[in-house]
């Protein structure tokens, strides 16, 4: 199980992320957005696997109808996701974001 501590602290150790509110909830930024507090509990996140991720595991991963015109962003429920995972996810968003490596 993951929290939005976890978010934070995650994202703000990768190179160049900053926070701040987008549509009045928490979010992160490399070069563009990597990642926003969609709903409580729920994140969105950049990815190229979308469409895998919501197929093995719809209850964890998923999108609105807002988010079809952008196929790279999934929204996922952080109490399904452990924090190795959550990082994982993180990191390609970062890289998906125009985040620079250290």
């Amino acid at each position: 199980m993951s929290t939005e501590d976890d978010v934070r602290r995650l994202c703000l150790a990768l190179p160049g992320v900053t926070e701040r509110m987008s549509w009045q909830r928490p979010a992160w930024f490399a070069a563009t957005l990597m990642a926003r507090i969609w709903e409580d509990g729920v994140l969105t996140v950049k990815t190229t696997e979308r469409e895998a991720l919501a197929a093995m595991d719809p209850a964890t991963y998923f999108w609105t109808p807002h988010h079809e015109r952008s196929p790279l962003l999934v929204l996922l429920r952080l109490e399904r996701v452990d924090p190795v995972e959550l990082a994982e996810l993180l990191l390609e968003s970062h890289r998906l974001a125009g985040g620079t490596r250290r």
